[in-house]
């Protein structure tokens, strides 16, 4: 699929909302569950993302607006602080909707062409990267996540599932 702007926006709004149905007023048990050490809960992928929408996504697209790639991004600290603010997987969920609506909002008052869309920033790690790119990114890191959460709570049952689990790819990815 070639890159949409039109087509990004109903996906990047649901996002928050499809979080939202999955997580919102389940237990512990779902929102703190990993796939094993070093991995993210549902909570920690939650404010990784809350996070991006402070930092990452609206913050660099100004930076090539304005700046070009004469300006390099600040580096995106992958590493998911739980922010302070929310205190709850609800919160997040909250804060999550919240950020996301007003960076979306930024993203409609812009109005981007095909000429701004094309325009280029540097990245810290992959040099030269355009407007497009970036937007693009944010969908697919979206999905991504939206995925993993999924994963991390279907693997909570691999054993559970007994033999079914030969049907089961998620459970052992």
């Amino acid at each position: 699929m070639n890159f949409d702007l039109s087509a990004q926006i109903p996906l990047l709004q649901r996002t928050p909302h499809t979080l939202r149905a999955m997580l919102d007023g389940l237990p512990p048990e779902w929102s703190d569950a990993t796939e094993g050490p070093g991995t993210w809960s549902p909570l920690v992928i939650v404010s990784h993302l809350v996070h991006g929408e402070r930092v990452n996504w609206i913050p660099r697209a100004r930076v090539i607006l304005e700046h070009g790639p004469a300006k390099v991004f600040t580096p995106f600290d992958r590493d998911p602080p739980i922010s302070a603010s929310a205190g709850t997987l609800s919160g997040l969920l909250d804060e999550f909707a919240e950020l996301r609506a007003g960076n979306l909002a930024t993203l409609a008052g812009w109005r981007l062409d095909e000429r701004q869309l094309g325009l280029e920033g540097t990245h810290p790690d992959f040099g030269r990267v355009t407007l497009s790119q970036l937007l693009a990114t944010w969908v697919a890191h979206d999905l991504g996540h939206v995925a993993q959460v999924a994963r991390v709570m279907a693997k909570q049952y691999r054993e559970a599932v007994g033999p079914w689990r030969a049907y089961l790819p998620v459970l052992d990815r």
